[in-house]
């Protein structure tokens, strides 16, 4: 390819300040060092944990940064010692890194990996390389990555645990939204939740996460799953995925939770919040059936609010759990995952309603944060 070992010149959208437009600007990206990758991003879609991180009212965000972690794209080269990789490879990169040796990755409980800080925001975690370097320099400054994939530039570094190998035939367009939004929303169904055949489900917010995991219920064998959104307009979705029944809030003359327990005489097994928030916490928990109901906490809101909890709630025989990535061990499951999708076990498509070209990255936030959009893939 001619660039390998050098320095590429390349269009990247960077957030130099927070609660401002991303400014599309020529970047350097370096080349890869031992066990690094450099990939060439084709697709990348939106997602509102980008967006959080540039929100003034998060306070930890390191600036200035290449944001983006759902994106697929082709190895453009490799650095020394990666043997899982070649030049021209199909991948997806990966917030949550798999090494395959230490504790967590060797334990079947968790996708945890101690390359993650465990300690940190995982929203500013993995913001430099591991010489705590940076790949990307503009303007003679050097950027911070995000989440150790940045995707939102023609070219990104990510360490070869960061990064799966996938089919060659695959539709980068739409495999990029296994990079988090889908496996997330589907796998917090099957692997966190643990959802039962023959079960009650509410899943509230209904974006591409809270989309996927209806998906997730549907396949796990839920009986009926209730879903809850103040937009009336996600419903037919929602629907279409197999949802049994639409709830908007600020169209009910009671909370949210109050009209799940009387449709579900007491409550659901099984509540999964996609939203975030202390009022949809709440709602979550409180519409879960005590002796057995299940929380699964997926979205978080831009200033990380909790929840208040009281032991009685514990102790009457509810649980809450949380997901991230969607449980999935990052690097062995996204492969069987996107061969599924070409296997046609789910739909992606019914996700996407809207590809843009990748100048008109601005316009996809606004479409975004005004909730006009499910999820958004940009192109290069």
């Amino acid at each position: 390819m001619g660039t390998k070992g050098k320095v590429i010149k390349c269009k990247a959208a960077i957030a130099w300040e927070t609660g401002k437009p991303l400014c599309i600007e020529e970047v350097e990206v370096a080349p890869p060092k031992a066990h690094e990758v450099r990939v060439q991003i084709i697709a990348t879609a939106l997602c509102h944990t980008d967006a959080h991180l540039i929100n003034p009212k998060f306070k930890e965000a390191l600036l200035p940064v290449i944001l983006g972690h759902e994106g697929a794209g082709i190895v453009e080269s490799v650095g020394p010692g990666v043997t899982n990789f070649k030049p021209g490879d199909k991948v997806i990169p990966l917030y949550m890194p798999q090494c395959r040796k230490c504790k967590f990755c060797l334990s079947p409980l968790t996708n945890f990996c101690k390359k993650l800080s465990l300690v940190k925001n995982p929203l500013v975690d993995q913001e430099l390389m591991e010489d705590k370097t940076s790949r990307f320099t503009c303007k003679g400054k050097p950027i911070y990555h995000f989440m150790g994939t940045s995707t939102f530039t023609q070219y990104t570094v990510v360490s070869d645990i960061n990064l799966a190998k996938i089919d060659d035939d695959a539709n980068l367009e739409r495999v990029c939204l296994f990079g988090c939004g889908f496996s997330t929303g589907y796998g917090a169904a099957i692997n966190n939740a643990k959802v039962t055949p023959g079960s009650t489900c509410a899943v509230f917010g209904l974006g591409g996460v809270g989309l996927s995991a209806i998906m997730g219920c549907k396949v796990a064998g839920a009986s009926r799953i209730i879903a809850i959104d103040i937009n009336s307009e996600k419903f037919t979705k929602a629907k279409a995925l197999g949802a049994t029944d639409c709830l908007n809030p600020r169209n009910l003359d009671k909370p949210i939770q109050e009209v799940i327990i009387e449709m579900t005489n007491g409550g659901v097994d099984f509540a999964l919040d996609c939203a975030g928030g202390p009022e949809t916490m709440r709602a979550a928990l409180d519409s879960t059936i005590v002796g057995w109901g299940s929380c699964t906490f997926i979205g978080v809101d831009s200033e990380m609010r909790g929840l208040m909890v009281s032991p009685v709630e514990l102790i009457m025989g509810r649980t809450i759990n949380g997901t991230c990535f969607g449980g999935w061990k990052s690097i062995d499951s996204i492969p069987k995952l996107v061969t599924d999708y070409k296997n046609k076990k789910f739909d992606l498509d019914i996700l996407v309603t809207h590809t843009l070209p990748f100048d008109k990255i601005n316009e996809a936030f606004d479409l975004m944060n005004q909730g006009k959009s499910i999820r958004i893939v940009l192109t290069f």
